[in-house]
């Protein structure tokens, strides 16, 4: 089996969605049989592929094994922040791209947003969730959760502004879990718990914690304004509990077009509206839920493993004496 070096700009103990997908990654990669190293940067030790994350971040490790390697397999992985905002305007982050192999994108709108000589070499690979926290929703109040660290490109408080707009729903809360990522975040969060009761800030929280009150919630909003493919949507369709999502390119990759539950982004009237309705229609409420579920199959465990194999396997295995057209140029 190989040697497969992954590149990721999250290092050791941070928390971000990177840092997650990198380990998952290196967990199935390890489990199909290959030898898996997890770094920052490239070190310049031989490897049978390189695997980056994020290609404006991790652009100088990949220029570096395409010079070092102009034949070696390099395989670029498009998150959120490079695809939906680096990519227009970084040289870098286009440059990623045309050296590599191989892309891979962790929705399938994301093709959309690459042109077609990229796109024949693009993979999609949903990233996938393996919760074991049962659904358990309260009977004494509708629960909403909010789970993320609070950033911009996360719009995080837009939960909390929709029940402004909710003020006889005395029965409906928002819990958000998620560390602040600057003190103007934290200074938000707690402005808005003392204005309105039904909202609660729990701060950032261990990944077994975030689950246990996902489980426990009747809804998830998702409410960014860009994402890349919200791994929260993986662990809510494979728990049960129905999205709420803002439409933008990533949520509707997850979710699908014709899912039932997209407000514009920004929107915290139209979002309230959906979440009086889901709290009141029952049968929109299983509107959610069914269609929820008819996307969970492509958030399994089994199904990652087997499209990141199926992406990185033709690499591995196909010969290399013509060389990388991307590295001649």
């Amino acid at each position: 089996m190989a040697s497969i070096a992954i590149v990721t700009p999250a290092g050791a103990g941070t928390r971000n969605g990177n840092r997650h997908t990198a380990l998952r990654w290196a967990a199935q990669l390890r489990r199909a049989g290959h030898r898996v190293s997890i770094a920052v940067e490239w070190d310049g030790r031989p490897c049978a592929l390189l695997l980056a994350l994020h290609a404006r971040r991790s652009h100088d490790s990949i220029a570096r094994y395409r010079a070092a390697r102009p034949h070696g397999p390099l395989c670029v992985a498009l998150t959120g922040t490079d695809l939906y905002r680096d990519l227009p305007g970084s040289t870098e982050a286009r440059r990623s791209l045309e050296l590599a192999d191989r892309i891979i994108v962790l929705q399938d709108e994301a093709l959309r947003l690459l042109a077609p000589r990229l796109r024949r070499k693009t993979r999609v690979v949903y990233q996938s969730a393996d919760p074991h926290a049962r659904r358990a929703p309260p009977a004494r109040a509708f629960r909403v959760a909010v789970v993320g660290h609070l950033r911009e490109e996360k719009d995080p408080f837009r939960a909390a502004a929709a029940l402004a707009h909710l003020p006889g729903e005395a029965g409906i809360e928002v819990v958000q879990l998620g560390a602040a990522l600057s003190p103007a975040m934290e200074e938000e969060a707690r402005r808005r718990m003392a204005a309105d009761s039904r909202y609660r800030w729990l701060g950032g929280a261990t990944h077994a914690r975030a689950l246990s009150w996902l489980a426990r919630s009747h809804l998830l909003v998702v409410s960014s304004r860009m994402e890349g493919g919200a791994n929260v949507i993986a662990e809510a369709a494979r728990i049960g509990t129905p999205v709420l999502a803002s439409r933008v390119s990533g949520n509707i990759g997850m979710l699908g077009r014709g899912y039932p539950g997209y407000f514009p982004v920004g929107d915290e009237r139209a979002l309230a509206r959906l979440l009086a309705r889901a709290r009141r229609d029952a049968h929109y409420l299983r509107r959610l839920r069914r269609a929820l579920a008819a996307r969970r199959a492509l958030f399994s465990p089994a199904a990652e493993r087997a499209a990141l194999i199926r992406a990185l396997d033709g690499l591995l295995r196909r010969p290399r004496a013509r060389g990388n057209a991307a590295a001649r140029r």
